[in-house]
């Protein structure tokens, strides 16, 4: 996962903006760029026609609204608008966004980075019999898939196709033939729009590579969410890889960048379109840019910052609640700074939007969130290795953390032949045009010395389609094998809903994951140290609790045999 966060979490409400509203308007001023504006909380939704009226009042242009959660986009000029909104009747917030696309002062456009993880309306009434799915060439190669029991839980239960699984990420190649048999493109949408480069002239997304600016639906900006839908539904059909859920359908939803930023407005508009689309589960697998953790009131931030973190943490709630309230099921990564969520660590990596605007900061847990991972309603997964060690770089905690499961360990396996060997990983789908841009994959199609490094590998279908597969890690990779059971639940237990639809109750998705995780027990001693692994003395971690839920573990490693076999609606 790039921007890891990646439980049930009531997030207090704030009031509007600390910016005080004077008689006199101040100047508007400087390039236009993007404000996120939050209508306030009315009786029966959000005020969102006040909200607009305030914005067009205080000199800026609305230019996407999402009345789910009440959040506007507005265009203003960078100085004077915070100041006019903020206060305002009708908002209860505002915050900077992101600049609008511009051509870079100088230097070339940034290449399509492959920020996938490395170190650090259905139809139907009723439920059809689901014909048992087989396993594929390179499953061998899965100790995930094996380590959830995928393959002894598809021949009770594959996965039925009207369960939806929304991936919210960079997109999905739908030209994998692992992928094409379960990608729903009528369903699949994208958010977002190329960022050419930042208010600084800093190159960000680069030149569009399409008109408009806007991507297709079936291609993939980072190559994350192609390895990520494979994980949890690639098709088994005697091809390359197979999914935890090798028969559910997948839905693209895209909210992350070329660059591999996830901006508020898009997420936000990807859960909410998740609740009205009828998808069942949805796997998120960042954190919303430009904070690692929303901090409401921290010292170290101005007034306008600080406002911009509350309204990213109301609007986060409110499309979440919406999204749980519509039958989602919302899975996310606990994220990869190697840090106890209950006793964060500083954050050094945030604002990390626009350029050089970093800066170190203390982080108040009572005040502070990462977020979607600490957000209402949301499963938390961490991430272990192959012998079921706790991942180096995997975020844990008692008070975050819901269950964990594979999510690769390079360095695993410390004084044996396994040690810091890629098989440790977890190998998936890998899009073509990412490799491509990144010099892995040449023109021919086939894989470069640089793309053979980094542990590409290509497989050819009967008919001459290549698919392409790689080896990755971080709790981006856990998120998917749990969205993948989650799923499996939905198609086992799911049942009719009105309108002609078929899901199952997120809260009783939940309750069945973690009730039939597979128990693991705190390390003896209980504190772990990654010396050896040359990891440094920030990445100790000590497991609190006990077997039945703990810190590293949270209920357990995600199981779908026993989700399938013994879960109880």
């Amino acid at each position: 996962m790039k921007r890891p966060l990646v439980l049930a979490l009531a997030v207090p409400l704030f009031g509007a903006l600390a910016v005080p509203a004077t008689s006199a308007q101040p100047r508007l001023s400087g390039p236009t760029v993007e404000f996120s504006v939050l209508a306030s909380e009315v009786a029966g939704g959000y005020d969102v026609a006040a909200a607009g009226k305030a914005v067009r009042a205080a000199g800026g242009t609305v230019v996407a609204t999402n009345a789910a959660a009440g959040l506007l986009t507005a265009t203003a000029p960078a100085g004077g608008f915070l100041e006019r909104v903020s206060g305002a009747g009708g908002v209860f917030g505002a915050g900077r966004a992101k600049a609008i696309g511009t051509v870079p002062k100088s230097g070339p456009a940034r290449p399509k980075p492959d920020t996938a993880e490395t170190e650090g309306g259905r139809r139907g009434a009723g439920r059809p019999k689901s014909p048992s799915a087989g396993l594929d060439p390179l499953d061998d190669k899965l100790w995930g898939l094996k380590a959830v029991r995928s393959d002894l839980a598809r021949t009770v239960q594959p996965g039925d196709k009207r369960v939806k699984v929304g991936v919210i990420d960079s997109g999905i190649d739908a030209t994998h033939p692992d992928i094409a048999p379960n990608y729903d493109l009528a369903d699949s949408r994208n958010f977002t729009k190329d960022i050419v480069a930042d208010e600084n002239g800093v190159p960000v997304d680069g030149p569009c590579e399409y008109r408009g600016c806007v991507d297709p639906v079936d291609i993939d900006g980072t190559g994350h969410g192609t390895h990520l839908a494979g994980t949890i539904a690639a098709a088994a059909n005697g091809f390359g890889v197979s999914g935890v859920a090798p028969n559910v359908t997948l839905v693209s939803l895209r909210a992350a960048q070329d660059s591999g930023f996830y901006f508020l407005q898009p997420t936000i508009d990807a859960l909410t379109y998740a609740g009205d689309a009828g998808i069942d589960v949805v796997n998120m697998s960042f954190y919303i840019d430009p904070w690692l953790y929303n901090c409401t009131a921290n010292p170290a931030d101005s007034p306008a910052e600080q406002a911009q973190q509350r309204t990213v943490v109301e609007a986060t709630k409110r499309a979440l609640n919406y999204a749980h309230r519509k039958g989602v099921t919302i899975v996310a990564a606990l994220g990869n700074q190697h840090s106890d969520l209950g006793r964060p660590q500083p954050d050094a990596t945030s604002p990390d939007y626009p350029s050089n605007s970093t800066r170190p900061r203390t982080v108040d847990n009572a005040t502070c969130l990462t977020l979607p991972a600490e957000g209402p309603h949301v499963i938390g997964v961490g991430g272990f290795g192959p012998s079921q060690a706790k991942a180096d770089y995997s975020n844990y905690g008692l008070e975050r953390i819901s269950v964990s499961a594979p999510g690769g360990y390079k360095r695993d396996y410390f004084g044996t032949p396994w040690y810091d060997s890629r098989d440790n990983e977890i190998l998936s789908t890998y899009a073509r045009s990412v490799g491509v841009a990144a010099g892995y994959i040449d023109a021919a199609g086939e894989i470069t010395p640089a793309g053979a490094a980094v542990g590409i590998g290509k497989e050819t279908t009967a008919d001459g389609r290549a698919g392409y597969f790689r080896w990755l890690q971080g709790t981006s990779m856990a998120a998917p094998h749990a969205a993948g059971v989650a799923a499996l639940i939905v198609s086992q237990y799911g049942h009719p809903t009105p309108g002609g639809g078929f899901g199952l109750d997120p809260d009783v998705v939940q309750r069945i994951l973690e009730q039939t995780a597979s128990k693991i027990a705190c390390p003896v001693p209980r504190t772990v140290d990654y010396l050896d692994e040359s990891r440094d003395a920030s990445y100790t971690a000590t497991c609190a609790g006990d077997a039945s839920f703990n810190g590293f573990y949270g209920h357990g490693a995600v199981d779908a045999w026993s989700a399938v076999t013994h879960g109880r609606p």
